[in-house]
């Protein structure tokens, strides 16, 4: 494992890695870059843990770890591609900590820099996965019913704060589970969970809404939202904002930063490390074999590897309100929801086609026909929409359905688009547009079925996007591979050395 360390960290290899993570025992764990390192230590306190550094040698790659850091947009765009020693990554030693604690973590961690494009390994102008403020930074807007008005705030949380926050607002009692640190809690509103409820978003006045509707736009920048909403460029995601709170410093999704680990950390409550959806990729040990769930070949079985013992919102509001139903709209981790397209899949029923892309509405047509991955973006999206006006209209798939409990919708297109362009780039708007607009017809489904005071809604993304420098390529397998040393790349940063 040292030489593969020490390849990572060569110094021709210091333009795209930005650091190099491993366990080194129990509870201890140390963290490479460089031109520093640092060790530190956990020990349980309260629901969660404490850290304390041991040794240092350097500059604590670790050091900065503010949230506000690079927001609102303008201070982020100003500082393009920021330096390691510049860089700064919120709530980094409990990220650090919870990977490892999945059986099939991996050896080693490599973080790529802010620099880097995976020109070579698929990569695009917008890029994700490291754990510094910008790539981790997803939007967070709670509005509606049972929520405080105080538009936006300079705060920021964690994605597993927001499964709790919503089950609160709901107005869930708590019951006995797990925390953070693996010890049993008795104040628990999910069966594993890492996170804490925002209670200072909520009005705590009068009655719990009746119905929440949850948004996860993938990939989206929370800077380039929150501006384009300020500006007028995303009327209805700035009419949620009117009528709730947003986080100015976003909600900081969990290493690693990439869209299943953090769809399912979203809606569990846990991070990947506890929940068992690890990365885009990885190496399942006791099986000695690959594991891929982020791809459309296996998102219908990719909540085969959720570990058992967390519990999704879908089953934890049907479980606190009985004979409730609970909808899942295009998203893969679907345990517990009454209406999955991916279940339907799974049972081997029809599914509802798109019309052609000449009639494909809220749309860019200057981008959904040379674009591949925007076109099969808008077509997806526009299906999750037509799920949400069926099921609130009250019919669906020949089904008959109630106005459910709790509804998920999950886009796709911006994470298509901002990966394309870059996060301010004219395509990105562009999948803003088209996406708020899709947003408004939600929103003017609900007030048709005359719910729309007792219904409240929330806004957030798996992980923020950040603009790539096109000239920084480079692969680190050339490094690893001169080693000498055994080893598989999982995700394009779990390293498993002798596997």
């Amino acid at each position: 494992m040292d030489q593969a360390e020490r390849a990572l960290l060569d110094a021709s290899m210091a333009h795209i890695v930005e650091m190099v993570l491993r366990q080194v025992d129990e509870d201890t764990y140390e963290v490479a870059a460089e031109d520093g390192r640092v060790r530190f230590e956990r020990a349980p306190q309260g629901n969660g843990w404490s850290f304390g550094v041991l040794d240092l040698q350097g500059r604590n790659p670790l050091a900065i770890q503010e949230a506000s850091r690079f927001s609102p947009l303008r201070d982020e765009a100003s500082n393009p591609f920021p330096d390691r020693t510049e860089n700064s990554y919120p709530f980094a030693y409990e990220q650090v900590a919870q990977i490892f604690d999945s059986p099939s973590a991996p050896d080693l961690v490599s973080i790529h820099t802010s620099a880097h494009n995976w020109a070579d390994q698929g990569g695009h102008v917008g890029e994700h996965g490291s754990i510094d403020v910008v790539q981790s930074r997803g939007p967070f807007i709670i509005a509606g019913a049972g929520v405080k008005r105080s538009g936006m705030i300079a705060e920021a949380c964690r994605v597993v704060d927001i499964a709790p926050t919503v089950l609160a607002l709901l107005g869930v009692e708590p019951r006995r589970g797990i925390g953070l640190n693996g010890q049993a809690r008795d104040d628990a509103l999910l069966a594993r969970q890492d996170g804490e409820p925002l209670t200072q978003l909520l009005d705590g006045h009068g009655s719990p809404p009746e119905h929440v509707v949850g948004f996860l736009l993938d990939g989206a920048n929370a800077n380039v939202l929150y501006d384009m909403a300020t500006r007028g460029e995303a009327p209805n995601v700035a009419r949620l904002l009117e009528m709730g709170t947003a986080l100015g410093h976003g909600a900081m999704s969990s290493l690693p930063t990439v869209t299943l680990a953090n769809h399912t950390s979203i809606l569990t409550g846990a991070h990947p490390g506890h929940h068992g959806i690890l990365n885009n990729a990885w190496y399942d040990r006791a099986r000695r074999e690959q594991v891929i769930t982020n791809s459309p070949a296996h998102w219908i079985t990719s909540m085969t590897h959720l570990d058992p013992r967390v519990e999704t919102l879908f089953q934890a509001v049907t479980r606190s309100f009985p004979g409730e139903i609970a909808v899942s709209i295009n998203e893969p981790c679907d345990v517990g929801a009454d209406h999955s397209v991916f279940e339907m899949m799974r049972r081997g029923e029809p599914i509802f086609r798109p019309p052609p892309l000449d009639e494909l509405p809220h749309t860019t047509k200057r981008f959904v026909r040379p674009v591949k991955e925007y076109k099969w973006s808008s077509l997806v999206d526009h299906t999750g929409l037509d799920q949400f006006l069926g099921i609130w209209s009250g019919h669906y798939a020949e089904t008959e359905w109630p106005i459910p409990k709790f509804t998920w919708m999950n886009f796709s297109l911006t994470d298509a688009a901002f990966h394309e362009g870059g996060p301010y780039s004219e395509i990105a708007a562009a999948s803003v547009h088209d996406t708020d607009a899709r947003i408004g017809e939600v929103l003017d489904a609900v007030e048709r079925a005359g719910v729309f005071e007792e219904t409240a809604f929330f806004l957030t993304a798996d992980h923020g996007m950040e603009e790539s420098n096109v000239e920084c390529t480079g692969n680190w397998a050339d490094a690893l591979d001169e080693s000498g040393v055994a080893y598989r790349d999982e995700g394009y940063s779990f390293i498993y050395v002798n596997p």
